[in-house]
């Protein structure tokens, strides 16, 4: 039997294995019809399959915040996941293109979200590092910015993954707490300016600067705090 062939039946198989609704049988058998075109170096199956994905892309890049960049690289990212999984499904492992292509999406956002956050934050004299530096020199604690803001499921604090309803729910609480000075260094701090940088923006030096993210910080953490008390 051709392994073209073979991957169909064991599709067929494996979606008749649980109930399913016919639609859902036959856009499986679809998916996996475009993905072996694809393979074979038909442009317009990869453009069928851009398509059919591109509003299931958009939707998992709208979950996660990117600082220094925008929604437009993350789509990318989630496209270039996509080509990915095109490229290494295999339908005799159990699961669906779909369901592959999901897991393919979300790992290349969050690998670009931290390969992002690694390479444009250096060091506390040069960058602000969103999560490898302390939020400020002479801090007593090793809580980061990083640390502080909020994650969605991500412990890891290398992990610069912000959940967009966090960020909006913890900008629109810290709104009302924030000094004017505070929040202008948290807005250019989440855009990856330096300390320097920052600091003409501002009219300001380096240490009021880094005095300001440390309130920042801490506010964060209070409000984090707050919210864990209330759930």
């Amino acid at each position: 039997m051709p392994a073209n062939e073979g991957n169909l039946v064991a599709v067929a198989r494996q979606a008749t294995a649980v109930p399913k609704s016919p639609q859902k049988i036959a856009r499986e058998l679809e998916d996996l019809q475009l993905v072996i075109k694809a393979r074979n170096g038909s442009s317009e199956a990869m453009d069928a399959l851009i398509r059919r994905y591109t509003s299931f892309v958009r939707l998992k890049a709208s979950s996660y915040f990117l600082v220094g960049g925008d929604s437009d690289d993350l789509i990318q990212e989630g496209l270039i996941g996509l080509y990915k999984a095109v490229r290494d499904f295999r339908s005799d492992q159990g699961t669906t293109f779909r369901s592959f292509a999901e897991l393919c999406v979300t790992r290349q956002i969050i690998t670009a979200i931290k390969t992002a956050t690694r390479f444009k934050h250096a060091p506390l004299n040069t960058y602000v590092s969103f999560s490898h530096t302390p939020a400020g020199q002479e801090s007593d604690s090793d809580v980061t910015l990083g640390d502080a803001l909020p994650g969605p499921g991500v412990n890891d604090p290398s992990v610069c993954v912000i959940s967009t309803e966090e960020l909006q729910s913890l900008v629109s609480c810290l709104g009302s707490t924030l000094s004017p000075l505070e929040s202008d260094a948290l807005r250019l701090y989440l855009d990856g300016l330096s300390y320097e940088d920052m600091a003409v923006e501002l009219g300001c030096d380096t240490k009021t600067i880094d005095n300001a993210l440390q309130r920042v910080k801490r506010k964060i953490l209070t409000h984090q705090q707050g919210r864990q008390v209330l759930s």
